[in-house]
């Protein structure tokens, strides 16, 4: 086994800094961008759903008449 070295570990409080100014690097999105991107990500999933409920519908009726042959 390799030896191991005994690293003393950073200060909280430069941890703490640092944490700080990566925060202040976020760029944070405006309200708007944020509506539309909100309103994007409904629009989808609600169409996405839409399609996978039709197809899923297809679908049975398919399996039931492959079965009641």
């Amino acid at each position: 086994m390799g030896e191991t070295e005994n690293k003393s570990s950073a200060p909280k409080e430069s941890w703490l800094d640092g944490v700080k100014a990566e925060f202040g690097k976020i760029i944070w999105p405006t309200k708007q961008s944020l509506a539309r991107q909100t309103t994007a990500v409904v629009i989808v999933s609600v169409i996405v759903g839409l399609i996978i409920a039709v197809l899923d519908t297809v679908i049975q009726y398919g399996v039931n008449f492959l079965v009641n042959l």
